[in-house]
Parts: C-alpha cells; structure tokens; sequence
C-alpha cells in the first residue's frame, strides 16, 4: 500500500484542476482572441507564443519539441497559420534543403494582441489584490512551471534511460515476452 498524500499536495492538485478546469469552462481563449480580434484557434495560441519567444525563425520539429507535441499537429497549425497571414517560412540558413518557420509582421502583431488580451483579463480578475500578492504569484506560479517541466523532463528521460518501454520488445517491456510470431495486438 502506498503512502498515504499530504494534505497540501491534494489541495495543490484541486488548486491546479480548478485552474484548468475555469480557463475551459468560461472558454477563456475564446474571449481572449476575440478581444485581441485574431481569428485563431486554441492550439495557434502556443504555436504564436513560442515563435515569438524564440529568437528568429525555427524549425517545425523544433517547435514541436518546445512544445511537446506530435510534429503533424505543428505541421497543420503552421499551414492554416501560414494561410491566413501569421507565418512565413524561410530558408534554413545551415540546411538549404530545410525550412524554417517564423512570424510575419502580422504574427507578432496578432501575439502582441494576445497578450494584451490576456494580460487586461488578468489585471481585471486580480484588481483586489496587492502588487506584493501579484508578484508573490508569478513567481510561485513560475517555479511550478519550472519544477513540472524538470520532474517531466527527468521522468521521462528516466524511462528513456533504462526503463522498458511497454510497446517495445527491444527494451525488454511486455512484448518481449510474446512468442515468435505473436504480437501484443494478437494476443487475446
């Protein structure tokens, strides 16, 4: 039986499902783009963000990377992106076979709308509180960032390092067990 969970990590996990959970129910991208008058969907908001955040253009794997998803979900966004006037690709200077992806004058415009958008709706929600408790905030709200990422990026690495992989029989996980000829998929 596994240790039972302390008491400030449940109330930390609620704190943290209310969040999520409020940014989706009150469809706050919604409102936010709307405000910012940039017809995006949700998942461009990030694709944007990390463009601008990045110095100079990128390339889509790149991106994908930063932002932990699949490379066809980038290679989707970026194409409407493209198409609707945000993105623009450029040549890989190291790889002319390569492109790299970047934000046209209206990508950094509609981002810098974004995050007025936001940054107003926050400012509103927080009226009451002091500066102090804001500061407090962000810099609490950025360690937990910080600390998920790391665990994140530690945990995996630890299954990358050793641990067996479930689906791969080369690391020794349940497939490797089957019989010649048999897969996972074939078993009943």
């Amino acid at each position: 039986m596994s240790a039972p969970v302390p008491p400030d990590i449940v109330e930390i996990e609620r704190a943290i499902s209310r969040v999520a959970h409020m940014l989706t129910r009150f469809r706050q991208h919604d409102r936010t783009v709307v405000a910012a008058g940039v017809p995006v969907d949700r998942a461009a908001v990030p694709l944007l963000r990390a463009l601008a955040e990045h110095e100079g253009p990128m390339r889509p794997g790149e991106l994908a990377v930063r932002l932990a998803v699949e490379a066809p979900h980038v290679t989707r966004q970026l194409q409407r992106l493209e198409r609707a006037g945000y993105v623009e690709r450029v040549p890989d200077p190291d790889d002319r076979r390569c492109l790299r992806v970047g934000l046209s004058g209206s990508g950094v415009a509609a981002v810098e709308s974004i995050r007025a958008s936001g940054r107003r709706w926050i400012g509103e929600a927080l009226a009451a509180w002091s500066p102090a408790e804001r500061e407090r905030l962000a810099g609490l709200v950025n360690r937990l960032v910080d600390d998920f990422e790391s665990h994140s990026a530690a945990t995996a690495a630890g299954r990358d390092a050793g641990d067996p992989d479930p689906g791969d029989p080369a690391s020794g996980g349940p497939e490797a067990a089957a019989p010649a000829g048999r897969t996972g998929a074939a078993r009943s």
